[in-house]
């Protein structure tokens, strides 16, 4: 047996798993109706699963909406980000229960299963918004998205750059720029005494 085929294997095995799949309590079969067309009505009854990026979360005596910057889901039901998210309007789901909203802030990803229940008329500024509502089944908080920075041309990081306190003066030269050159500002004079 080869020494490589455990390896493939195994490789194999972590493509599958890495594989994109849409989380438990989001899977099922959803009617296909956007943000807009669903703000004219008349799709009343009918099951979405709608996602976006919260705006707003109003906890009430009985119920919690949320109001949302409806974004198109990727495969995995999450909100996209990018030029691949832009904006498809603004709904609002409501669900029973008490959603805090410290945990459920401005900007998280969220994505709501549920039935849409009619329009509900608020204000955006001065416009008379209609947002769609959604009397949710599931509420699923994304987690954070990790950051990725991306540094300008030229950075580098000071333990893995040639300047950095590992590489010290001895890899200098003509290659990497030469030796580090340290400024060093004389103290100012003190003032003189007082008289």
């Amino acid at each position: 047996m080869s020494a490589y085929r455990p390896l493939a294997l195994a490789a194999a095995t972590a493509l599958l798993t890495a594989c994109a799949t849409v989380p438990q309590p989001l899977q099922g079969t959803y009617t296909d109706v956007p943000v807009q067309n669903a703000q004219q009505g008349g799709a009343g009854g009918t099951r979405v699963r709608w996602g976006g990026e919260i705006i707003k979360t109003e906890p009430g005596p009985q119920e919690t909406c949320f109001y949302l910057l409806s974004r198109p889901l990727d495969s995995q039901a999450r909100p996209k980000l990018g030029d691949a998210g832009a904006s498809q309007g603004r709904f609002v789901a409501c669900r029973a229960g008490f959603y805090d909203p410290e945990v459920f802030t401005r900007g998280r990803e969220l994505t709501v299963t549920g039935t849409l229940h009619g329009i509900v008329s608020k204000k955006v500024g001065d416009f008379d918004y209609a947002y769609p509502r959604v009397e949710a089944d599931v509420v699923y908080l994304w987690p954070k998205r990790p950051v990725y920075v991306n540094y300008p041309p030229g950075f580098y990081d000071p333990f893995w750059g040639p300047w950095g306190p590992y590489w010290g003066p001895y890899w200098g030269g003509p290659y990497w720029g030469g030796p580090r050159v340290i400024v060093v500002h004389p103290r100012p004079a003190p003032p003189p005494p007082r008289k």
